[in-house]
Parts: C-alpha cells; sequence; structure tokens
C-alpha cells in the first residue's frame, strides 16, 4: 500500500504551494445548433453544471471568493520562460515553420513537409475557411497549440483529461497541464491548469505522465519534467485535496524528481511514465520509455510507496532499429470477455499489449503478448508484427496515445493525439493546433486473436439526431451516387458492402502488390475496388476524401482486403498534406464489408470490419465546407458491380463551458441555465 504520509491534505509543508489559478478559461460552445437539437445535448452538459454549481455554491471550495488560478499560473509560465537557460520557444512571429521539439529530445511537433515553409509561399487562406475547420464535437481548447493527452482518469464521478498545453501560442513549446472534465467525455467543461513549469525539475516542461488509482482510491501522477539543465526526469504529483472530485489543485512532492536517467541512457531519452500495475510481490511496476543506439526499448521499475524505486534488471522488452519509444503503454486485454480489465489484473485467459509512439516516424504501434510477472519480461506472439515494425492503432495522423482503465464502466479506453497536417503559418493564422481523436474502447479481437478492435465510445451516439437510411443501393463499375442527407460536415455514417459473386467467379486471380499509400489512391482501378464513399465532396468532385476499400483476388483464389483514405484531392490549398493512409484489413469468412466513418469539419475517423483496422484524417477543404460539402458512394472498380446499405446521421455539437472565477456569476449561469432547460424541454 501506498505510504499514508505520501500524499498530504495540505499543501503547507510542500515546497511546491499550488498555484492560484486562472483567467476564464477560454473555451466556449463551438456552434450554435437549432433549439430543439440543443436540447438534447445540453442536458448532459446540464448534470455537469449543476454538481460544479452545488460544489462552487454551497461553499465546499475552502474559500467563497476564488482566485484568478489560471492567471497567475500563467504568469508563472511566462516568468518561469525568463529564469530558463533555454530560449523562449512560444509567440514565434515570423511566420515560417521551424523544427520544434527535437532539440528538447522530444519527436517533432512541427509539420516536417513544411519545415522552413514560409507564410508568403502559403494558401490564401481566409477566415471562412480557417473557422470552419473547427471541429464541432472532438476535444479541443479554444486556442493555442494542445498535444498529448495526459492521465486520463475516472475519479469520483468525474473523467478526467489532462493534455500538453502552450497557454501562449498556436506552436509548440512553453508546455503545461491543461485540464477539463466530462461526465460523457462529449461535453466538457474546462479548469484551470493543473500544472505548470515551475520548479527547476520542470522548469523547461511539464510533459507527459499518467495517473494511476490505488486500492483506497488514492490518486497519484507520475510525469516528465525538463529541467533546468535540459534532462528529462520523472516527478510525482497528487491531489492537493483528495475529496475534491474536479482535482482542481495539484501538488508536486517535494522530494522529486523520483527517478533520473540511469547510467548507459542519455538525458534526453528517459521519458513518459506508464499506469503503475501491482506486481505478485506487492510492489508497483511502471514503466519508460527509451532507447539505446537505435534500439527502442521500455525500461522497468519498482516501487513500494512512489518515492523510492528499484530499476529492475535487463528490459520489459526493446526492438532493434525502432528508435526511441515514447509514451509506452502496457495493459491487459481478455481473451474471454468483452470488458475492459484493470492495468494490475493478469492470469489465465489475458493477454498484454506493448504499445509505443515511434519518436522516428510518429505512429503509433502495438504488439500482443504474454507477461511474466516474475521475470518482468514481456515476449510477443507473433516477432514479425513487433512493436514498431507490425500493427498500428491507426494508419493516419494519430499519435502519442494513452489507454486507462474506466472502472465506471468496465472499460479501456484509448485517447490520441491528433495534430495537424497544414503549415504552421495557417495554425498562427486560425490560433489553434491539434485536437483529440473521440476517445475509443479497445478489446481483443476474440474472431482473429491476432489484433485489437477499437471503436467509439457509445456516448458518442448521443449526439446523433436524424438519420438517412439507404437500403441496397446498386453500385455499377464506375459509378457515383450522391447521397442527400442535407448538410455533410457533421456526419456518423454506418454502411455495408456487399461483393457481386457471380462478378468474383469470373475474375481472374492476381498477383497484383497492393500498398494504400503507394497505388495511385481512389483514381486506381481494380476488378474489385475501389469503392466506398467520398466525403467532404463539392459539387464539382474538384475536393474529395475517399474512404474506400480495396479488394485483391490473390494467386490462391482467397480474397485480401485493403481499408484505405485518400486526401490527394481533399484540398485546392497547396500547403497541406495530401497522404494516402490505409492498411491491409483482416475480413472473415462470412463476413460483409463494413465500415464506420465519423467526419467533423477538418477531421474523418474511420473504422473498418468493427475496428480491426481504423484511419485518422485531417483535411482542410477551400470549397467542400458549409452547405457545399456533400457525401456520395462510389464504386471505381472495372468488373466487380457493389450493392451498398447504409445509414447516415446528422450530428449535434458538443458543448464545452469555460471556467469562471467569479462564483456568484457561475451560480446565477448554472440557475439559470437549469430553469430555461426545463421550462423549454416540457414547452
Amino acid at each position: 500500500m501506498l505510504n499514508q504520509k505520501l500524499i498530504p491534505t495540505s499543501t503547507k509543508d510542500n515546497n511546491y504551494d499550488p498555484l492560484p489559478d486562472g483567467y476564464d478559461s477560454p473555451v466556449t460552445r463551438r456552434r450554435s445548433p437549432s433549439t430543439k437539437t440543443i436540447l438534447v445535448a445540453v442536458c448532459g452538459v446540464a448534470m455537469v453544471g449543476f454538481l460544479l454549481a452545488t460544489i462552487a455554491c454551497n461553499g465546499s471550495s475552502s474559500s467563497s471568493s476564488p482566485p484568478d488560478l489560471n492567471a497567475k499560473r500563467v504568469n508563472v509560465v511566462q516568468d518561469s520562460i525568463s529564469k530558463s537557460a533555454k530560449p523562449a520557444t512560444n509567440n514565434n512571429n515570423n511566420n515560417n515553420n521551424m523544427s520544434r521539439g527535437v532539440s528538447s529530445g522530444v519527436s517533432e511537433k512541427s509539420n516536417r513537409k513544411y519545415l522552413g515553409t514560409a507564410a508568403s509561399s502559403s494558401f490564401p487562406w481566409n477566415n471562412s475557411m480557417l473557422s470552419w475547420q473547427r471541429t464541432a464535437f472532438h476535444f479541443q481548447p479554444e486556442k493555442n497549440w494542445m498535444n498529448d493527452p495526459n492521465g486520463p482518469v475516472f475519479y469520483k464521478g468525474w473523467y478526467h483529461f489532462f493534455y500538453q498545453y502552450n497557454p501562449n501560442a498556436a506552436v509548440w513549446g512553453d508546455i503545461v497541464w491543461g485540464h477539463a472534465v466530462s461526465r460523457d467525455m462529449i461535453h466538457w467543461l474546462h479548469l484551470p491548469l493543473a500544472m505548470v513549469p515551475d520548479q527547476w525539475y520542470d522548469i523547461n516542461g511539464v510533459w507527459t505522465g499518467s495517473a494511476t488509482i490505488l486500492p483506497d482510491g488514492q490518486l497519484i501522477m507520475l510525469y516528465t519534467g525538463y529541467t533546468n539543465e535540459s534532462v528529462q526526469v520523472q516527478n510525482l504529483a497528487y491531489p492537493a485535496d483528495p475529496s475534491d472530485p474536479l482535482l482542481i489543485n495539484w501538488v508536486k512532492y517535494s522530494g522529486n524528481p523520483v527517478l533520473v536517467p540511469p547510467p548507459g541512457i542519455a538525458g534526453n531519452d528517459f521519458r513518459d511514465p506508464t499506469t503503475a500495475w501491482y506486481t505478485s510481490e506487492g510492489k508497483w511496476r511502471i514503466a519508460i520509455g527509451s532507447k539505446i543506439n537505435k534500439t527502442g526499448i521500455s525500461l522497468l521499475y519498482d516501487t513500494e510507496d512512489f518515492k523510492t524505486y528499484e530499476l529492475i534488471e535487463g528490459i520489459l522488452h526493446g526492438v532493434a532499429g525502432t528508435g526511441m519509444w515514447e509514451c509506452v503503454d502496457f495493459y491487459p486485454v481478455s481473451t474471454t470477455t468483452k470488458n475492459g480489465l484493470d492495468t494490475s489484473i493478469n492470469g489465465p485467459g489475458i493477454k498484454h499489449v506493448m504499445k509505443a509512439s515511434m519518436d522516428d516516424d510518429r505512429h503509433d504501434y502495438y504488439a500482443l503478448g504474454t507477461y511474466d510477472d516474475k521475470t518482468a519480461t514481456w515476449v510477443p506472439d507473433n516477432p514479425t508484427i513487433d512493436v514498431g515494425i507490425g500493427i498500428r492503432y491507426d494508419y493516419g495522423l494519430f499519435y502519442a496515445s494513452k489507454t486507462f482503465y474506466d472502472q465506471n464502466k468496465k472499460r479501456r479506453l484509448l485517447w490520441s493525439w491528433v495534430g495537424e497536417s497544414d503549415s504552421e503559418s495557417a495554425d498562427v493564422k486560425k490560433g489553434w493546433a491539434s485536437l483529440q481523436g473521440l476517445p475509443r474502447t479497445v478489446v481483443l479481437d476474440q474472431k482473429t486473436g491476432t489484433n485489437l478492435l477499437q471503436w467509439p465510445v457509445e456516448e458518442v451516439e448521443s449526439l446523433r439526431l436524424t438519420s438517412k437510411k439507404f437500403d441496397n443501393v446498386e453500385l455499377k463499375p464506375g459509378t457515383v451516387v450522391p447521397l442527400d442527407v442535407g448538410s455533410a460536415t457533421q456526419l456518423d455514417i454506418v454502411a455495408e458492402f456487399v461483393l457481386d459473386k457471380d462478378a468474383l467467379k469470373r475474375i481472374g486471380e492476381s498477383n497484383e502488390e497492393f500498398s494504400c499509400s503507394n497505388s495511385g489512391g481512389a483514381a486506381h482501378r481494380g476488378a474489385i475496388g475501389p469503392f466506398g464513399l467520398l466525403v467532404l465532396a463539392d459539387k464539382s468532385l474538384t475536393e474529395q476524401t475517399p474512404v474506400y476499400f480495396y479488394v485483391i483476388k490473390g494467386i490462391d483464389g482467397k480474397l485480401k482486403t485493403f481499408f484505405c483514405t485518400d486526401q490527394t484531392r481533399s484540398s485546392a490549398a497547396s500547403d497541406v498534406n495530401k497522404i494516402i493512409y490505409g492498411n491491409y484489413v483482416p475480413v472473415l469468412e462470412g463476413e460483409k464489408l463494413s465500415l464506420r466513418i465519423l467526419v467533423d469539419h477538418s477531421i474523418v475517423e474511420s473504422f473498418a470490419q468493427g475496428g480491426r483496422t481504423s484511419i485518422t484524417s485531417r483535411v482542410y477543404p477551400t470549397k467542400a465546407i458549409y452547405g457545399a460539402a456533400r457525401v456520395l458512394l462510389f464504386n471505381n472498380a472495372t468488373e466487380s458491380s457493389i450493392t451498398s446499405s447504409l445509414e447516415i446521421w446528422q450530428m449535434n455539437s458538443a458543448f464545452i463551458r469555460p471556467y469562471s472565477n467569479d462564483q456568484k456569476l457561475f451560480c446565477r449561469m448554472m440557475k439559470k441555465m437549469r430553469k430555461t432547460i426545463f421550462v423549454e424541454a416540457d414547452s
């Protein structure tokens, strides 16, 4: 058990006094749907507001007049920058893309394709185009830069989400921990900054970390700090008031750092501690990402009190040639049930997932294997698809992901940073950069036994409004069929496709070598594909983003299926990435081809075969925006007809509430909102 002295009930004896906090956290409602549709979504937000109002208005806080916490914390960030030996990284006004993050020992945080691109050579984005890009139901702060998810946790009735955040600019730098809470991970209340760089051991950045809930309910947070001497170290923090369900104030342990790079590990190659799990020896164990030469590794440490640690001899796992492992994650999945598992579960009917974010290529890879608690080792089921050389969580823009066990609904949930793929100058102009993908459930695919299934959390479906069904739409080769669904910028699409069996018999076997990224995209025609949907398309189809299947009948007569997203014609702009994403997707005997696509302005998240393969794309159309955006079915195959059935929902906007430092005003707002909701709901 954790030493009871670790988590004090006051911060009096600590050298870190939780800084009084915040300017009005600047996140507001994204868009204004009709009153009728507002009522559907706002009830969940209302419950968030009511509890907060109860906490604030009934005086459970220590002060009846809360200080301006965020403002003081932002001031601390700025003061820290001026005192730091490193040059300031915020507010770069030269409007040129530059490398960000690499010199500090983390992955590149700029769009590599446009490093050094001057703003003068960028596309002439106007405010209308840039405003449209902002999402309606994905989590993001109102302004400035965001990257990795940190320490997601369910605590005392609230989902907490912390994240890497630059409070000063829309580019990476000056990193602090942003913080928001939700009842359903859809509607959010922003809170003051949780932690800022104000100690020598994190003065150059409060970096990525993980939460651990102990059996007695105590919560601890381990995070990487970047020191005044530019060394990555691990630090301990915990709630200043464990009874506060909103976890507004945090305490940094007076003995930080609790871990420094061990001998043989470079000072910039030691970061991102995992959630801890309990061992058979009665100790807590964590993994930390690192590398030795070009071999990516995960180090292991045991601890009894989270203050002193023992480095385990050897490593949990490593893969040659993969480079630095960031944001390591390690967790169990059941081979027999669909429920998620607490991180400490081990034994029969369990496989363990080893995941790492590859610093070299900025993709998240995972592998399934067997964990031996006694020897502290993990062995992959199939070494040919090991971490960094095999399966990815997502084949699009998806990085620095983090899972946590949701004890509320007995599921494992996955968050991920979804960056931008436009130019930095465009981000600076619009005033924000990056968002989070929709949280996903993660389970073992018990049909294949070789991969995970990822699926948007069920709460996403609460945003569904009206829908239209299209049954048995026949698509002959070379066909495009418009779908009349009205506005097409906020959609949830579920579709199935059936191949023409007679055509499959006629089609000859092929030894075609296909790759989504290198085979010409949706314009490349084969006997059985591509076929799927065109999303965010304009009337003339000069802008379109195809999400599609491509099927090959191999020389053994078996079908091999690929799932792809083609961005080559997604935008007329010249300063955006136009990559073709995708990979092979397993399709079992008797299964229909199925997909789900969630369109939310500039992000398209796609899932094939129940989540066996997923692709996240950022798209930046210049014409297919607002009312001009359309969705169409297409079949660009040369020989096989396709029959499709699908349902398309319009999606409501999520509600994001800013934090208010004015308690009286906040209480009046909550009471007024409650009265308005129920009066309108009854009418």
